[in-house]
Formats: C-alpha cells, sequence, structure tokens
C-alpha cells in the first residue's frame, strides 16, 4: 500500500509539521529532580527526531515546583530551567523534527509524599485510586495556577520549544475540572459544561494573549473516562468546540482517567485503533485539526485512518518506544524491519509504575541511547550463540548488528522457543510479530542459523569460536506431587496443539501462563475449567492491564478460581488439593494442565570447563527463569557487549 497521507506536511497556526506521525508525551523519569533534561532523556528524544517522527511532545512539564506526580518530570517552573531545555530543543531541530511542551499540573493525581503538601483539587473528592483526599482549591489559587502555566508556556517559548501542549486529559487537574466526575463546585467553576471548562478556557486565552497568535497551543483532553458520572462523548463535543472558541489550534483526542487507566495506555486485548472513533467524533463538530491516540502501532495502519477521514494526525507514543525509526523505515518501504509495539505494557507503563525510568519490551535499545554502543566493533569475532528463543534471537542480532560474525545453533527445527505458545492466548496476536520481525532481522544480517543441533561442549569447541552465547533455555517446573508426570500435560503443549484437552480441565498453577491457559480453553469450547493456585490471588505476575481484562474474560466465561489451595495428588481423572486444612478433590477431570513455572536448563552450562571461549548465559538459564522482557534484555547487552 502506498502511503501518501502520513506524509503530507500539515500547518497548525502557522507552523508547519513536515508529517502527521506524533509521538506522544510519555513519562520516562529520564529527568532530574529540579526539572532539567538528563542526556538519557535528550538522547532518547532525539533517536526518534531522527527516525523521522514528525512532531514530539515531551512529557509532563510540570508548571510548579509541587505540581509532578513523580520526582523525575520535567519542570518549567522557573526561569533557570530554559537554558538547559533550549540545549534540548536544539537538538531536536537538528534532529528535524519539532517539540512541543506539554504542561500540567497532576491535582489530586499525586500525594503528599512526592509534594511534601496536600494535593489539590477543584473538589475535596479523593480518586478511587489514590491515598489522600485534596484539599478544594480557592478562586485565588485558580487564578495564581493560571498564571503558572501562562509563564511555563512562555518559558516553554523561550526554551524553543515549537508550542504547548495544555493536559487536560486522564485525569489531572485541568481534567478534574472538566469532569463532572470530581468537579462538584457550585461557583463560576463548577456545575454546567462552560462552567467547567472554564479552567482551561482561561489557560488558553491567557496563553495566547501572553505567547502571541502564532505560537501553537495543543488541547490534550479525555473524550470518554469510562468511569459512572464521567464525560461521555457527546459532552466531549461541546467541550472540544468550546476549547477551539477559546484558542487551542489543535484537539489531541484520548480517553481515560487513573481510575480506567487500562483505557489510558491500551494493552494487547484492546484492538488497534481501538478509540479513533472519538477523534472522528470531535472532528465533525471543530475546524482545528484531531489527533486520534491508542494503539496505532502501525504505519499502514495510521495511513488508514488518516485516509478515511477520521483524524489529521496520529499519536503513535508505544510505536516511537518499540521502533524510534519506524517512520524513515516506512518511507524506504522496508516495513518488515519495522518492530511493532505487541502492547504488553512491561517495559513502558510496568516500569513506570515501580517508578523506574521507562524501556521497552521488544526494543532494549530504547531509553539506553547514552549507555548502549552500537556502533560496528573495532574487531569483528567469531560468535555461537545456542538456542534459537527470544533471547538467543536476540543476542545473535545484537552481535551480528555490530559486525561480529554469528552462528545461531538450536536444538529443535524452529525459531522462538516459548515465546511461541505465550503468543497464542487470547488477545495476544500481536506477540508473533516480534519472532517474525527477529527471523527477518537474522536473515538480514546474515546470521548463519542451524536447527536440529544437539550442543554439546565438543561441538562448541570444534568451531573454535571467540565467545559463546548460552540461551538454552528452561524447563517446564514438576514439582513432586503424585500423578502430576503421569496424568498432567503442561500448559505449552496444549497451547501449541500437541494435547488432546477434554471438557472438564483443571489448570495448576495461577500466575500469568496458567491463567491464560485456562482463558484460551474456555474460549476455545471447553466448558468447565478450573484453576488452582497456591497464592491468595491469581495473575500475581501479570502487569495490571492486560490483567484487568484477563480476569474480566475469565469470569464472563464462569472459569472457577481456587486460591490458597495446594494440590496433594493428581489422578486419571481427578485432583485432590487441601484449602484451609482440609482436603476436597474435584472429580470428573478429563485433562490436568501445569503451569507450574519453570527451572533454568543448565546442563550445557555446566559442561564448559576450562574453555578457550568467552562464555555468557542470557535468559532462562542464566541464574534463573525470568520473563521474556528481562530475558530479551540479556540476550541484546550480551550481543553488543560480546
Amino acid at each position: 500500500m502506498k502511503l501518501t497521507k502520513i506524509f503530507e506536511p500539515i500547518t497548525i497556526n502557522k507552523t508547519e509539521f513536515k508529517n502527521r506521525m506524533v509521538v506522544s508525551a510519555m513519562v520516562t523519569n529520564y529527568c532530574n529532580e529540579d526539572g532539567t533534561p538528563t542526556e538519557k532523556f535528550m538522547a532518547y528524544h532525539e533517536h526518534k527526531a531522527k527516525g523521522g517522527y514528525g512532531i514530539i511532545i515531551t512529557e509532563d512539564f510540570a508548571v510548579t515546583r509541587t505540581a509532578g506526580a513523580s520526582k523525575t518530570l520535567a519542570g518549567l517552573w522557573e526561569d533557570r530551567q530554559v537554558e538547559p531545555w533550549r540545549v534540548f530543543t536544539d537538538r531536536i531541530h537538528k534532529a528535524g523534527a519539532k517539540t512541543i511542551a506539554q504542561i500540567y499540573h497532576a491535582g489530586r493525581e499525586t500525594s503528599s509524599q512526592i509534594t511534601g503538601e496536600q494535593p489539590i483539587a477543584p473538589s475535596a473528592i479523593k480518586d478511587p485510586t489514590m491515598p489522600e483526599t485534596p484539599r478544594e482549591m480557592s478562586v485565588n489559587e485558580i487564578h495564581d495556577l493560571e498564571k503558572a502555566f501562562v509563564d511555563a508556556a512562555l518559558r516553554a517559548k523561550a526554551a524553543g520549544f515549537d508550542g504547548v501542549e495544555v493536559h487536560g486529559a486522564h485525569g489531572y487537574l485541568i481534567n478534574q475540572f472538566v469532569s463532572p466526575f470530581s468537579n462538584k463546585r457550585c461557583d463560576e467553576y463548577g456545575g454546567t459544561t462552560e462552567n467547567r471548562t472554564r479552567f482551561p478556557r482561561e489557560i488558553i486565552q491567557a496563553i495566547r494573549l501572553a505567547a502571541g497568535e502564532d505560537f501553537p497551543i495543543f488541547y490534550r483532553m479525555s473524550s470518554e473516562e469510562y468511569v459512572p458520572g464521567g464525560l461521555e462523548i457527546e459532552e466531549s463535543k461541546l467541550i472540544a468546540r468550546l476549547i477551539e472558541d477559546a484558542g487551542a489550534d489543535c484537539i489531541h483526542c484520548s480517553q481515560g482517567v487513573f481510575a480506567t487507566g487500562h483505557i489510558i495506555i491500551p494493552p494487547a486485548p484492546v484492538p488497534v485503533g481501538a478509540f479513533v472513533h472519538h477523534a472522528a467524533a470531535l472532528k465533525t463538530v471543530v475546524d482545528i485539526p484531531v489527533i486520534a491516540v491508542g494503539r496505532i502501532n502501525d504505519p499502514l495502519l495510521a495511513e488508514s485512518i488518516l485516509a478515511s477521514g477520521s483524524a489529521d494526525l496520529c499519536t503513535m507514543g508505544r510505536a516511537s518506544l518499540a521502533d524510534p525509526e519506524m517512520p524513515e523505515k516506512a518511507r524506504r518501504g522496508d516495513f518488515a524491519s519495522i518492530l511493532h509495539c505487541i502492547g504488553c505494557v512491561q517495559g513502558c507503563a510496568g516500569e513506570h509504575e515501580q517508578g523506574h525510568p521507562i524501556r521497552c519490551l521488544v526494543n532494549p535499545l530504547t531509553g539506553m541511547e547514552d549507555v548502549y554502543d552500537v556502533s560496528p566493533a573495532a574487531e569483528p569475532k567469531k560468535v555461537v550463540v545456542v538456542g534459537g528463543g527470544v533471547s538467543g534471537c536476540e543476542a545473535a542480532i545484537a552481535a551480528a548488528g555490530r559486525g561480529h560474525h554469528v552462528t545461531l545453533l538450536e536444538k529443535s527445527g524452529e525459531l522462538g522457543g516459548q515465546w511461541i505458545a505465550a503468543s497464542i492466548p487470547m488477545a495476544k496476536g500481536d506477540f508473533s510479530s516480534f519472532i517474525v520481525w527477529q527471523k527477518h532481522m537474522l536473515e538480514k544480517l546474515g546470521v548463519e542459523v542451524r536447527f536440529h543441533v544437539d550442543v554439546t561442549k565438543e561441538t562448541l569447541e570444534e568451531m573454535k569460536p571467540d565467545a559463546v552465547i548460552l540461551a538454552t533455555g528452561s524447563n517446564p517446573a514438576m514439582p513432586p506431587i503424585k500423578g502430576l508426570r503421569e496424568y498432567g500435560v503442561v500448559a505449552q503443549k496444549v497451547l501449541r496443539g500437541e494435547a488432546e484437552v477434554g471438557n472438564k480441565v483443571v489448570v495448576i498453577g495461577g500466575g500469568l501462563v496458567g491463567a491464560e491457559t485456562a482463558d484460551y480453553l474456555a474460549e476455545h469450547g471447553c466448558g468447565d475449567v478450573t484453576i488452582v493456585e497456591m497464592l491468595p490471588q491469581i495473575v500475581k505476575d501479570g502487569e495490571p492491564a492486560p490483567t484487568y481484562y484477563l480476569k474480566k474474560r475469565l469470569a464472563e466465561h464462569g472459569v472457577k478460581v481456587l486460591t490458597s489451595a495446594a494440590v496433594q495428588e493428581v489422578k486419571e481423572h481427578g485432583v485432590v488439593y487441601k484449602k484451609d486444612e482440609s482436603c476436597a478433590e474435584i472429580t470428573d477431570v478429563d485433562t490436568v494442565v501445569i503451569a507450574i513455572g519453570v527451572r533454568a536448563n543448565t546442563v550445557l552450562e555446566e559442561s564448559l570447563t576450562d574453555c578457550d571461549f568467552t562464555i555468557v548465559s542470557v535468559g532462562d538459564c542464566h541464574e534463573r527463569a525470568k520473563n521474556g522482557y528481562r530475558g530479551i534484555q540479556e540476550g541484546y547487552e550480551a550481543g553488543i557487549l560480546i
């Protein structure tokens, strides 16, 4: 398909942006606590600019010292921050993109533990997800904060930003004023839609007056909040018109609030482009450009959205984490080399929720541009990688990318390892795109792949490598439960269609693998599925957003869940378990599925003593079994550091 729409320039208030692909603001935790950018922050954004994205919107700039929801946010609350940010904008401009500063105040979506002060909000209404009740703002405080937004916008202009985005979405302070879910005021800032939008409208009007007629002002809004009593699309259409009348130049149409965080950053269970219809609805009532948001992870998808007239631009935030070079690859027609976001939310939202700098599962270079050297190696080496799972393939790709001569040895007849089974459960179809990409890159980089090789110490010594990367993976855990080996079948075999499954199924293990397998079986015709889990809850190892959808599907399918229950024995047609100090049995069972975890396969590593080559272990076989996110990181790092 020919790409034309996404590469069309667009002019927003006299500023021309070279294409329609937008990097949205995403909290990185890369900044200094004084609100200034680090080299990591600058290199991360510079990579996207060089990769061809037309508009880069930088994350939540706090408008006051106590406005932020985390301590390592960008800030424009004082003049001394201007010069460091000018260095940043210069680098982005030289790399070929324009950049917009998103200015915000968290309101009740922060805590005194972060700011040292009681949170503020339009009303003293506690957010369902937060620990503290905020203090209601006075009218004077509202006016003071309006001035703070204006001052931040002027600093952004002085620092060389090409515009500002007023953050009125996702449950932060401005959204709190606009939404009846959080605004219960009975003065000129509450009650009617017009009153509830007074705060953002006054901010936009004041920025326009102070910054000039030609300074672009974007406005990000949550068009649907998905909470009882929250904003819905018809009122949001009115809000968009009021915001346009106030002087905004562009509407950035998002969705969700903190209480519906699984909507703000939609994971794999949410279809790609699921919220484009919201942008299309707003576009019918305003004359300014509208940006569509929500799992737009492919340039072909973005092209289709724009061609349909549903939006004027497409936000591709997590797509830019997965592949900062996606626009340039698309321009060249090199679609096979594009790394697609798979919606796992492990490296982005998952790391952020733990207070860590964000990363990306499919692209370990993201966030490490200032650390990893990916330039050609001074002395190419002969490297052998043992194991063709995603960790081993990633190691081979990284090493070959630096110019090393790489041979990959795989015991089976296919690449992908356990990731193949991991791609099969419901709503994980995009996961297989990562294996497809790895296979393409191995071929593109000239990696020699040998299948059906049972590697021994002698095998490796005969090859005379300079370095060996072991990625031999793991084996299913088999605890000493009577009858388990005889009557149970491992989840991976079930998912790959290598075992027949009856109607009544017991899944032993309620971690992510067990729960996803139960969900898959219930969806595919098993009428009676039970999960037995030792811990007090299931899917403790899952990310919150996809887990929300997984548990929802389990409930819809009537999957029974037994927690704090330990399996004592597996019979030919039954499972005995202990719960609350008493034993019980599930009878007439057709199939018992084992999903108790895996154990590192270290057999080859233990045999490699007194070798003349460097040995590095990665993935499940290194120290302990781990998830794909960590395994891919280890493989990549081993490959570029070899």
